[in-house]
């Protein structure tokens, strides 16, 4: 049979043309095909109302296919209102502007119109989604699943891929101080998970200290787990770990405050691993963006002081993507076999081939690559920002990570906020990350995301924030 066909059904009066080598691709066969085309030619025009076909006789026998086919065909477009058929007059193309097509109506339902996101998003915690790597990550893909053996297609190891454990153990020890081995280290899906896997599966228990200000969704997170939270306070050094009492536990993000910025002081750095030794505790460390500082070289991670007393967790979120859902816990020894309980039998989370990209585009080089640049690329956005600003608006937390916090008068945040919103302008005020507990005087100040516009978009971005702030 041919692909494409012309049948000139002289004695109706008119040429049928239909093109099939399109449809054969499709799935269903000849009969299927034939529906698609002759639906195709009626909703494009081609065959106006009133038109005759040919009879199916006729139309087999140029098609070169059995004449219960294209019988079939005329029938289904019949019963789905496409054509007619009646006797003595044959079988026309229906009179109707827009044949229903019942085999794919549905009725029209109301739906409320999508809420307008804003122009211009500067909230904090994402990376520039257009600044993801994708040819290095779809050659790492290809390296990776070439390379897999055929055990890694079956139900995950919990602890996550040995491959991708050798590859962080490395390079944890490089880029962050961090000492361990990958019999210590358990792959997650991010810090929330993290959380919910040593608090919900009850491997630690409450009450956590933490700091006054910090993420609602984790405190929202741990409170569910049934967590009480402690706030310590907070001053230009860090976390007041001084205030640590008879909690056993303590999260912190010593490299980068969030959200206010700056790391944790060196001798308080040495205080909280003295209290964690006295009192048999263990300290949490998030290291949501150390590899982001652009001032001095990156302060190492609290955990190369103490491996038995520190939980380092850490995640591609801000470096590469938050879509890619991976992270990573270097355990304590004692804490490994207890997190694996939690996580169950099998890996239920972290998908394989994801791990074993992210282990070759590691090994590769192309991680410490795509690092330096975005690093590069967020410092000139940091620097754009700190001038635009300057001298009227103080920008501190500065030094690393990805967004600033910027000192308002008191009572002026929330006007602030709102007015931006009313702006098209997203971002957060410092208020929202304060502990409803903590006792230390509250900071007026917005917490803006310099590194989540896309490149192109973020001169624009700038300059909308600078409308909408307070004057000088």
């Amino acid at each position: 049979m041919a692909d494409s066909w012309v049948n000139s059904a002289e004695r109706i009066g008119a040429d049928l043309h239909l093109e099939l080598e399109r449809e054969l691709s499709g799935a269903g066969g000849r009969r299927a095909a034939l529906i698609r085309a002759l639906r195709e030619a009626v909703r494009g025009g081609r065959l106006a109302p009133g038109t005759r076909l040919p009879p199916y006789r006729s139309l087999a026998a140029d098609l070169g296919v059995a004449r219960n086919t294209v019988a079939d065909a005329y029938a289904e477009l019949v019963a789905e209102g496409w054509l007619t058929a009646r006797q003595g007059s044959g079988t026309r193309v229906a009179e109707r502007a827009e044949p229903l097509d019942v085999a794919h109506a549905r009725v029209p339902r109301k739906t409320p119109p999508r809420a307008r996101g804003p122009r211009h998003n500067l909230r904090q915690g994402t990376p520039d989604a257009s600044s993801f790597p994708r040819a290095a990550w779809l050659a790492s893909y290809r390296r990776a699943l070439n390379a897999a053996p055929n055990e890694a297609f079956g139900p995950g190891d919990p602890a996550g891929r040995i491959e991708l454990r050798r590859a962080l153990t490395e390079y944890l020890a490089r880029a962050r101080g961090v000492r361990t081995e990958p019999g210590r280290i358990v792959i997650c899906s991010g810090f929330a998970h993290a959380l919910r896997l040593l608090f919900a599966g009850a491997v630690l228990r409450g009450p956590l200290a933490v700091e006054a200000y910090g993420l609602g969704f984790h405190r929202e997170l741990l409170t569910a787990a049934g967590v009480r939270t402690v706030p310590l306070s907070l001053d230009e050094h860090g976390a007041q770990v001084e205030e640590l009492g008879k909690e056993r536990a303590v999260l912190l993000t010593p490299a980068h405050q969030f959200p206010t910025g700056g790391p944790l002081h060196p001798a308080r750095r040495a205080a909280v691993i003295d209290w964690a030794r006295a009192r048999g505790g263990v300290i949490l460390e998030d290291d949501y963006d150390g590899e982001f500082r652009y001032d001095r070289k990156p302060v190492g991670a609290v955990q190369g002081l103490d491996p038995e007393r520190v939980i380092h967790i850490g995640s591609v979120s801000k470096s590469l993507s938050p879509a890619l859902r991976l992270g990573w816990m270097v355990l304590p020894e004692r804490y490994v076999d207890a997190v694996l309980e939690a996580k169950g039998d099998r890996e239920a989370w972290a998908s394989v081939l994801d791990q074993l990209t992210l282990a070759d585009f590691v090994v590769s080089g192309s991680y410490d690559r795509h690092v330096r640049r975005m690093r590069q690329r967020y410092r000139r956005r940091r620097d754009r920002l700190v001038a635009a600003l300057a001298p009227h608006i103080e920008v501190t937390g500065i030094a690393a990570g990805l967004h600033a916090v910027l000192r308002l008068p008191p009572g002026s945040e929330r006007s602030t906020v709102k007015g931006a919103a009313w702006q098209g302008v997203a971002l957060d005020g410092l208020s929202d990350f304060r502990h409803p507990a903590a006792t230390m005087p509250s900071m007026d100040g917005l917490v803006v995301g310099y590194a989540t516009p896309p490149e192109h978009a973020y001169a624009a971005a700038l300059d909308a924030l600078c409308g909408v702030l307070p004057p000088g």
